[in-house]
């Protein structure tokens, strides 16, 4: 029963939301903003011809190999930065420089050294999902207790052992924060690079359903990205629980 109320609670407002929306477009006969139902039956058929395939695989796999890529290297080089005195003194105005560049506006660059293949794309993504890891994961590996590294210190725990079994479990919940606007930024950032000089995926066939007026398939590949979301940041959410067990189990006893 208290699974049952929470999804009444969370989703009964959207379900009014919906019907609203369904009301008033059915009233209004906009051609830009079609009902509900006639979004949902073109996204039905989109799901039934090969874009899955063309389209929305590739731009999924282009989403995950840069966010991974990203995590990797944000977290490798957060925890190295993180755990040296000076190093953050050396980098942090460089790192402000390219945080405040926004990544759509390197495209061309990236297509002049990557070309405009699945490269160029998986650098945007990268460039752009890095940051938020990084700087949390060096905020989160600067916070660990003193009395965990005194701990550490008089135990002499190898350093290996130091960083992956005491530094980096702290530091995860920072690091998930990091990952969770990283991820949203890693969706936003593959529509951008696929409105460039491609002939697929998701970003490339939303801005081609706009040119060709075509409302409501335009409507379907925006629910299907609110959707793609929606279901990649369950997932992020569900490992984050499993993976913070532990300090929530600490914290009642």
């Amino acid at each position: 029963m208290r699974i049952l109320r929470s999804l009444v609670r969370n989703w009964a407002f959207f379900a009014g939301l919906m019907v609203v929306w369904q009301l008033a477009t059915v009233s209004a006969q906009s051609p830009f903003f079609p009902p509900p139902t006639v979004i949902v039956a073109q996204l039905g058929d989109l799901l039934l011809t090969d874009a899955v395939h063309r389209d929305i695989l590739p731009s999924l796999g282009r989403i995950l190999g840069g966010w991974l890529i990203a995590v990797v290297i944000g977290i490798v080089a957060g925890t190295a930065l993180g755990r040296a005195r000076t190093g953050m003194d050396y980098v942090s105005s460089l790192f402000a420089f390219f945080r405040a560049i926004p990544p759509p506006a390197l495209i061309p660059v990236f297509m002049v050294l990557f070309g405009i293949d699945t490269t160029m794309k998986l650098a945007v993504i990268i460039f752009g999902a890095l940051w938020p890891i990084l700087l949390n994961t060096v905020d989160g590996v600067r916070g660990v207790d003193e009395v965990k590294t005194d701990t550490a210190r008089s135990f002499r725990i190898p350093r290996h052992l130091w960083i992956t079994m005491v530094v980096l479990p702290a530091a995860l919940p920072k690091i998930f924060s990091g990952l969770r606007l990283s991820l949203s930024i890693a969706l936003l950032l593959m529509v951008v690079s696929e409105m460039v000089g491609v002939s697929s995926g998701i970003g490339y066939q939303l801005r081609y359903a706009q040119d060709q007026f075509s409302f409501p398939q335009m409507w379907a590949w925006v629910v299907l990205l609110g959707a793609l979301g929606y279901l990649l940041n369950a997932v992020l959410l569900t490992i984050e629980r499993r993976a913070l067990r532990w300090q929530q189990d600490s914290n009642i006893m």
